[in-house]
């Protein structure tokens, strides 16, 4: 059996880890509307993670460094909404394209160099495990930390700094945070799938609820479903040799259209059971 392998076992846990990350943190990417930000992140931090690659042969170490420039660097150059997407539209390209140049430096295995853009959670080892959880902790105990005061001022950034909330400060950690979790994402779906981990989970969770915590657990319970079912259908279909990453895709948006479809039908008055149906009596007129 497969998945009592090693490296099976290890791309559970790593899974495991991506999508608490990944779910926490995607809800707050939709609120604040930074699902640009979250795919500017993940390209930018391409260029560092080739740069890895060149200098210590490890792309991952690599995007974690340019994770945090590139956080600080959105963070700097657009404090706004509409200034911060246009300041990573503007980076965004020269990021690939010296990424595709620091590309041709390298001359080691071209699968190094595809895992980079399309994840590779079969071959994650013991230290990157070690650095995914404690990046996942980190995470974790962050949002924890700043979850009251980051959705209040998420949902009305102008009443929250006139209460006295720190919304810039505040803004800037959460960009740092995401960054983080973004690099994280990307090593199991690559940079240009890590959207299927940071905001879809979020995007079908508030079908279902509008409450913020109801929302949060939603979201890592469908990040879950998508990361370890994802990997664990690509070891029972293991004979079609897919990524990992196309079936946590395609689950993740899966989990949106049922979501999307059971908020329709909740909505639409003709599949409302009357009250009489279900044995109560109707109002008096």
């Amino acid at each position: 059996m497969y998945l009592q392998q090693p490296w099976a076992q290890h791309a559970l846990i790593a899974a495991t880890l991506i999508a608490l990350a990944s779910g926490l943190v995607a809800p707050f990417v939709v609120t604040r509307d930074m699902a640009f930000a979250v795919h500017g992140t993940a390209e930018l931090a391409f260029p560092t993670a080739v740069a890895g690659l060149l200098i210590v042969n490890d792309a991952v170490t690599g995007a974690l460094v340019g994770s945090f420039v590139v956080a600080a660097a959105i963070g700097l150059l657009g404090r706004r909404r509409s200034e911060r997407n246009t300041a990573i539209g503007v980076v965004l390209a020269f990021g690939l394209g010296f990424g595709v140049f620091l590309l041709t430096f390298y001359q080691g295995y071209a699968s190094a160099a595809t895992n980079i853009l399309f994840g590779s959670i079969v071959s994650v080892s013991t230290s990157d495990l070690l650095i995914l959880a404690i990046v996942t902790l980190i995470v974790l105990v962050v949002m924890v930390g700043i979850y009251r005061p980051l959705l209040f001022a998420s949902v009305d950034a102008d009443v929250a700094s006139a209460r006295g909330v720190a919304v810039d400060k505040l803004g800037l950690v959460f960009l740092f945070v995401l960054a983080i979790t973004v690099t994280e994402a990307a090593q199991i779906v690559g940079t240009l799938l890590v959207l299927s981990l940071t905001i879809t989970p979020a995007a079908a969770a508030r079908r279902w609820t509008a409450n913020p915590l109801a929302v949060s657990g939603l979201s890592i319970a469908f990040a879950l479903l998508a990361a370890v079912g994802g990997f664990v259908l690509s070891v029972v279909l293991i004979s079609t040799n897919m990524k990992a990453s196309v079936f946590i895709t395609f689950i993740s948006f899966a989990t949106y259209l049922v979501s999307l479809g059971a908020e329709r039908l909740r909505k639409d008055p003709r599949t409302r059971v009357p009250r009489s149906a279900m044995g109560e009596s109707a109002p008096a007129v």
